[in-house]
């Protein structure tokens, strides 16, 4: 029996022996404050949030990440639930206001959130290419007869996955301005509407020849490879790589918490079959270690693109 229950067994006893002896005011209790059982610092929180950022649909978000949210929730014993903001800027507000414990977002989503609210970064992913970094590509039609070269997008009209995209904005803008292409060269800059699905909306909209241009991240293409003919898309540019996408823990989470999901992200092997389903399911080959200093290179990006 803990001290607790002993606490609550003398305060019941002494709570009858008060009223059996009672008049109209109830006679003074003592009660024994050595019997006092302490919270432990840092008690867990009953549930712990887990977030993807929005870039594609939330079934996409749920199918790729569901199985490693299931096997941190049984590896750590914390009760860890997925959940699903609506759009890049709901994400970080969420984050800012302790309703996202565990972020997953691309690195210029990071930047911002650890400037903005002091998320910590804690680990970061090797993408399917072997790598820990990505990049962004620019597409156009392919039978579009006017653009056929990158200095071909002045005057176009362009649409960006959102405005807190890394591999759908950033990357493509950065490129843009290395090679003399400025935003207001632009007839139009759009971002893809609604919530989520913003890549595959993107890419919908070059190949309906709504826009001229757009910028989606690598691999992204792959998502349409049922539905649309990709031979219709062409690849203008593909961007320089940067440090890639990432996880990080809102300010003032649990350490021991964070130490727990870190342990288990970092047992996850590629040769094990049951771990290679969660890392290929969520599309990575690995999850590392990483500090806050490994993204320097994307706030510079973020300096020099103006934003």
């Amino acid at each position: 029996m803990t001290p607790r229950h002993h606490l609550m067994i003398l305060l019941s006893l002494l709570f009858l022996f008060s009223l059996a002896a009672c008049g109209d005011q109830p006679a003074p209790v003592k009660v024994d404050m050595t019997l006092r059982e302490e919270q432990a610092s840092g008690e867990r929180q009953p549930v712990i949030t887990y977030a993807y950022l929005p870039q594609f649909s939330h079934t996409v978000s749920f199918e790729r990440h569901h199985r490693l949210v299931q096997y941190l929730s049984e590896t750590t014993g914390l009760n860890i639930q997925q959940i699903f903001p609506e759009t890049f800027h709901e994400h970080m507000l969420m984050v800012a206001q302790g309703k996202i414990d565990i972020s997953y977002a691309n690195p210029f989503v990071y930047a911002l959130t650890a400037e903005r609210s002091g998320a910590k970064v804690f680990a970061k992913i090797v993408e399917p290419s072997g790598e820990a970094a990505f990049g962004g590509l620019i597409i156009a039609r392919a039978d579009n007869p006017d653009i056929r070269t990158l200095a071909d997008c002045r005057g176009k009209r362009w649409i960006a996955v959102d405005q807190f995209s890394a591999g759908g904005y950033l990357f493509g803008l950065g490129h843009f301005i290395d090679n003399g292409i400025r935003p207001d060269d632009f007839a139009e800059i759009v971002f893809a509407p609604g919530p989520g699905g913003k890549q595959e909306s993107v890419i919908l909209g070059v190949y309906a020849g709504r826009y001229d241009v757009g910028t989606v991240r690598e691999g992204a293409l792959e998502l349409l490879e049922d539905k649309i003919d990709l031979g219709q898309i062409m690849i203008l540019a593909r961007t320089p790589r940067y440090p890639g996408w990432n996880f990080a823990a809102r300010a003032g989470l649990a350490e021991e918490v964070v130490r727990d999901i870190k342990e288990a992200m970092f047992a996850l092997d590629i040769a094990d079959p049951e771990h290679r389903l969660i890392l290929e399911s969520a599309a990575m080959r690995g999850i590392l270690p990483a500090d806050p200093e490994d993204f320097d290179a994307v706030r510079e990006l973020v300096r020099r693109s103006g934003l």
